[in-house]
């Protein structure tokens, strides 16, 4: 793939986005949302509903507006502030689909095909799934690249679609570098993105199963924690999360082999904002029964109100909707603006 020599000075922007397929949990929360309120702190920021995404599996449409909403929902309960950043949908940006098609003639297949998400989802019947699917990474590749955002939250099992989102990048910038430099943009026009992985539970996992990762699919309910769970429910399910025998450790080395223990003790300190060897001082040595119990109360203080604020804000799809269109108006005029210049580069002729 592209080697990446010394890139241009960018203006920081963040972009990422939430796929709208329902049933948002502590993992999306922790591995993502959570991330995109603290960075709006700090940075410009863009955050999207990737409903393009979702329909590489099909959808059922009345699901999937109502999903949409529900992210939306999500990131306006958690603290994301709509004035001074931008959410919206990605269907109503028509730039990312368009420069994903360049972005199709940009990528190799040899990069595809190396994938290991698309593997997974795939499967053993590869020639049935649908095409969308297989070039996904190219249209989150646009998805970033369209605002010409230098940095994207992404949890470890994105990181592979970041590295060939730079590898786009940097491709595009090199087969068109003649025409980039006379336009004024030096050696390149796309930055390459840098990941920001964060925290002590950047991958949350299922607490049925401490080697699954946690997701809506998983049969059992009480595996996962729904962000609309009231506080019963996310009582129940912590008091039933699967553990062993033994007493926490003080220390974080004895939770190798332990997956269970470390899921826990890693939820519980971002849920807190602490590190896992805090949590471990603070409970090595105890029980379970102890440990869930403070963690039932540390999950239901801080995801209790945000469950209660989601419900209130799906009920008024008004809002919801005046809240995706301003976004996108906002969007568009960025996107818009580099897709100009993009056909400029390419040589496509526009009015």
């Amino acid at each position: 793939m592209a080697t990446n020599p010394a890139q241009p000075t960018f203006k920081p922007l963040v972009f990422s986005g939430v796929q709208p397929t329902g049933n948002l949990h502590l993992g999306n929360y922790l591995g993502a949302i959570v991330k995109f309120v603290e960075l709006q702190k700090s940075h410009e920021c863009i955050y999207c509903v990737v409903d393009l995404h979702a329909i590489t599996v099909w959808q059922d449409p009345a699901e999937l507006t109502r999903n949409t909403r529900e992210v939306t929902a999500a990131f306006l309960a958690c603290g994301i502030d709509p004035k001074k950043h931008i959410i919206f949908n990605q269907s109503q940006v028509h730039e990312h689909a368009e420069l994903a098609w360049v972005f199709n003639c940009v990528a190799r297949m040899g990069w595809l095909n190396r994938m290991t998400q698309f593997k997974e989802k795939a499967g053993k019947d590869r020639e049935n799934v649908s095409v969308g699917l297989f070039v996904y990474p190219n249209l989150m590749a646009a998805d970033i690249l369209v605002y010409r955002a230098t940095h994207v939250p992404v949890g470890e099992d994105q990181k592979q679609h970041l590295e060939l989102s730079r590898d786009i990048a940097q491709k595009f910038n090199n087969d068109f570098s003649s025409s980039i430099a006379a336009r004024g943009f030096g050696e390149a026009f796309f930055p390459q993105p840098e990941p920001l992985i964060q925290g002590p539970a950047t991958r949350v996992m299922s607490l049925r199963d401490g080697s699954k990762k946690m997701s809506k699919s998983d049969a059992s309910d009480y595996s996962r924690i729904n962000l609309t769970d009231d506080a019963d429910a996310i009582a129940q399910k912590v008091r039933k999360a699967k553990t062993d025998p033994d007493a926490l450790p003080s220390e974080e080395k004895g939770l190798t082999g332990r997956p269970e223990a470390e899921n826990l003790v890693g939820i519980y300190a971002a849920l807190d904002n602490k590190t896992k060897a805090d949590v471990l001082r603070q409970f090595g040595g105890g029980q379970f029964s102890t440990f869930k119990n403070a963690l039932s109360d540390l999950a239901v203080a801080k995801l209790g109100p945000i469950g209660g604020e989601m419900k209130k804000l799906v009920a008024d799809t008004a809002h919801i909707d005046s809240i995706l269109a301003e976004g996108s108006d906002r969007a568009r005029a960025i996107a818009g603006e580099t897709m100009k210049t993009v056909k400029d580069i390419v040589g496509f002729i526009r009015a």
